[in-house]
């Protein structure tokens, strides 16, 4: 049986290997939901991806056979050592077969690479930001992945603990059947509260009357989300970034903003309709064929995704959110949904769970993130 070797990612045939790995270990997987290989190719990009303005990152390959057996991407956020004081490499991307060899030459690549930095600690998987993927996958491994979250096999934890690897952060993910009937209380009080505070939904006539908000909206999630300890800001050139790559997705009708009386945005939120089973029949490309799948599940669909739900601080205590539900309940009926999925949220962020408790939600998924000090 020949050795394992973890060699850099050197070349573009290289990086789309990186890419493509595991869209050929889940070939037959029905629950795992492959990126867009462009997108993916991009991420390492320094014209394309705003992070790296600030970040260093390395890609590695695990080869055994002549094959392809694992992947592993290390990154030292300088942005977060400056501005929070964390000092650690980031690990992610990383896939691997069954085989415990190969998981633990990945990781001693990490560990390795944190030395050479005179770092004592690695964390993952998770990106280069907060609004990168994030968390291994350890609980709900029979549901479908969304657009947003890391699907993996369920040995990949179990390998990642014997390696001594120790949970660092954790995630939760809720499963809703959207009601047909809204709780009266949600109607009376959404009422209530939008006339005690001047407070108003607006109506998008098109997609293009959503832009002048979008930059409002990520400031917004900066105020929504500055007090958790690992929240660092998002930069104009990161706001570009996400627009370009995620608002030709977007559809009207799932995006709702709240504004008060002078229309300075209060809330908001992003949700989408499942692009899940569009993506895996896309299979990574979005031509020929791949954007008429993204049509009809815009068209047709009774699932949706929550993705960014911001609420300013001096209304997050004032019933705002029932306004926000109202408006998500008549759309969703309208459109034919009957279930909704919420993105990972932080176990401890208990604000944000709460918004579903009216709901009767199902914790279907849970994630979390690794950490190893040295």
């Amino acid at each position: 049986m020949s050795a394992v070797s973890v060699l850099e990612v050197k070349t573009p045939n290289e990086l789309k290997l990186f890419v493509k790995f595991p869209m050929d270990l889940y070939k037959n997987n029905p629950y795992y939901v492959p990126s867009f290989i462009k997108d993916e190719i991009k991420v390492w990009d320094a014209k394309e991806n705003p992070a790296l303005d600030y970040s260093e990152a390395k890609q590695f390959l695990a080869w055994k056979d002549k094959k392809v057996v694992g992947r592993i991407a290390v990154i030292i956020n300088h942005k977060e050592e400056k501005e929070l004081g964390i000092r650690k490499v980031r690990f992610g991307w990383i896939d691997f077969i069954d085989d415990r060899e190969v998981s633990k030459a990945l990781i001693d690549m990490a560990i390795s690479y944190a030395k050479e930095h005179q770092i004592d600690t690695i964390e993952g998987p998770m990106g280069f930001t907060n609004l990168d993927k994030a968390g291994m996958l350890t609980f709900g491994f029979e549901k479908i992945a969304t657009m947003i979250g890391i699907y993996n096999h369920a040995y990949y934890p179990q390998h990642i603990e014997d390696l001594g690897l120790v949970k660092e952060k954790e995630w939760v993910e809720f499963e809703m059947n959207f009601p047909k009937v809204l709780p009266p209380k949600v109607e009376k009080f959404s009422k209530l509260i939008a006339e005690k505070y001047n407070l108003r939904v607006l109506n998008f006539k098109s997609k293009e009357e959503i832009l002048p908000y979008v930059k409002p909206m990520f400031k917004l999630l900066d105020e929504t989300y500055k007090h958790l300890s690992t929240y660092t800001p998002i930069s104009e050139e990161q706001i570009k970034t996400y627009k370009e790559k995620f608002f030709p997705l977007i559809a009207k009708n799932y995006v709702i903003c709240v504004v008060d009386e002078h229309n300075e945005l209060v809330s908001f939120a992003v949700t989408m309709p499942s692009y899940s089973k569009a993506l895996q029949k896309a299979k990574g490309k979005l031509f020929p064929f791949g954007w008429w799948h993204f049509l009809q599940a815009e068209k047709k669909n009774d699932r949706a995704n929550f993705y960014l739900i911001g609420i300013h601080p001096e209304y997050q205590r004032r019933g705002v959110t029932a306004i926000i539900f109202k408006e998500i309940f008549v759309r969703f009926n309208s459109m034919g949904i009957d279930f909704a999925e919420t993105n990972p949220e932080l176990e401890e962020n208990k604000s944000v769970q709460v918004l579903w408790q009216d709901y009767n939600p199902v914790n279907h998924k849970r994630r979390r993130t690794y950490s190893l000090k040295f």
